[in-house]
């Protein structure tokens, strides 16, 4: 690598780093909610983590802008809005009242969306897929969150108890450092749709999420986490599918 990269590499761009801090702030802000049991606001402020989490990429690769220093400077807030911040929301939700097995599942998830970021970091630069491997912690972080305002759309507006949550933090832990394929949405897939039909659809859609937000992004969320085991059960049927049709050809 020559002087002139490496410069590159370490330069400070505002804009994208603006947006990134943007991101550190809603987290650092739900963290401070949560403690105040607004949890209302603490899920809101996630959401809108997860918005500036992916204007910031794109930003800095439309204006040429991206460099090592903003890659690291995004892992760091990554850790705070998605990994502290979250944890902290669902231990003061819904987890103290388990005792010592709801700290540690706090403490689980913010040690496994530690390793989620490490994993990515150190694939980034050499991995091809356009996918994820494993549960993107924004993700993860937003499906707490929908919980959140999923339980606020149903009147509980307070602290909540409930073996599924509990257990849902330590499926989000588990899915963040799977092996498990999710749709990383970097490209639009090659599916044999019209236009104008898939633009019918992406309103329909949209009109869905304003009429009831709080239940759809739930929903929306929900499939989204149940994507990549689902992908990796259909994947492995083919495969033994296509290994049977195999065998029966060579048996003949």
């Amino acid at each position: 690598m020559t002087d002139q990269t490496q410069n590159n590499d370490n330069r400070f761009y505002p804009l994208p780093c603006m947006i990134t801090l943007a991101s550190l702030f809603c987290g650092f802000y739900s963290i401070i909610s949560a403690i105040n049991s607004d949890f209302k606001t603490a899920a809101s402020a996630i959401l809108v983590a997860t918005i500036f989490d992916t204007l910031d990429g794109r930003v800095a690769r439309l204006t040429n802008s991206t460099s090592q220093f903003g890659a690291e400077l995004d892992s760091l807030c990554d850790m705070v809005s998605f990994g502290v911040s979250p944890a902290v929301l669902a231990y003061l939700w819904a987890l103290h009242p388990y005792g010592r097995y709801g700290w540690l599942a706090a403490f689980l998830y913010v040690a496994m969306t530690s390793l989620r970021l490490a994993r990515f970091n150190s694939q980034d630069s050499t991995s091809e897929s356009k996918n994820f491997v494993g549960l993107p912690c924004p993700a993860a972080a937003a499906m707490i969150s929908a919980a959140v305002l999923f339980s606020h759309f149903l009147g509980i507006t307070g602290e909540v108890k409930h073996i599924s949550l509990l257990l849902l933090v330590y499926l989000l832990s588990y899915l963040m450092v799977s092996t498990h394929t999710y749709y990383s949405f970097k490209e639009i897939p090659p599916i044999k749709i019209k236009r104008f039909q898939f633009l019918i659809g992406f309103l329909l859609l949209f009109i869905l999420v304003a009429a009831e937000p709080q239940i759809m992004l739930f929903i929306l969320f929900l499939v989204y986490l149940g994507s990549g085991p689902i992908y990796a059960l259909t994947k492995k049927i083919r495969l033994g599918k296509k290994n049977t049709i195999t065998v029966k050809k060579i048996d003949h």
